[in-house]
């Protein structure tokens, strides 16, 4: 992840981590403390409690592969895109314009689509059930919320995107939704 980030444009990095030079609104802020305590949740579990790390190793194993499929979906995303913001927002202060490259050119929402391969495999990934319910219940559907959001801006305030939308119908997975 390191190494991803210092391969970002140095303009994307400042924009998501004080989008229009702003402060993170307080969804994200909570997004990121739902992410602590998955952590938290994911090594109570296996280190201490085991109340249902059972989770068997090669299910484990594959889902870490999903989990790093879902980060390098994010990373591609992101350095296709210069305008990947953490919030809803035209960035007219930045020249914003539609993306279709990468995976822009099969999906509209590819860092969303990531974002839900991580959350589905993280916590078994971290070998525990009860951290993946958490995580998985905590952000899915704040996932899928910005999804639709995020369209609904983008095809109303972005000059170029409904045609972009006519032409590329799926928003996180082809031929599904």
């Amino acid at each position: 992840m390191v190494a991803a980030f210092i391969g970002l444009d140095p303009d994307l990095l400042r924009e998501r981590m004080r989008p229009g030079g702003r402060a993170l609104p307080l969804g994200l802020r909570l997004f990121t403390a739902v992410m602590f305590v998955h952590w938290s949740v994911a090594g109570l579990d296996c280190g201490r409690f085991h109340f249902s790390d059972s989770v068997a190793p090669w299910l484990q194993a594959a889902a870490f592969v999903v989990f790093a499929i879902g980060y390098a979906l994010a990373f591609w995303a992101m350095a296709v895109n210069r305008f990947f913001s953490s919030v809803v927002r035209i960035q007219s202060d930045r020249g914003q314009y539609v993306v279709t490259s990468g995976p822009y050119a099969y999906v509209r929402h590819p860092g969303y689509g990531a974002g839900i391969l991580i959350v589905l495999a993280s916590g078994v990934a971290l070998g525990s059930w009860l951290a993946a319910i958490v995580i998985t219940a905590a952000s899915l559907p704040f996932l899928l919320y910005r999804t639709v959001t995020e369209d609904r801006v983008l095809t109303v305030e972005l000059a170029g995107y409904a045609d972009y939308a006519n032409r590329v119908p799926w928003r996180l997975l082809p031929k599904i939704w």
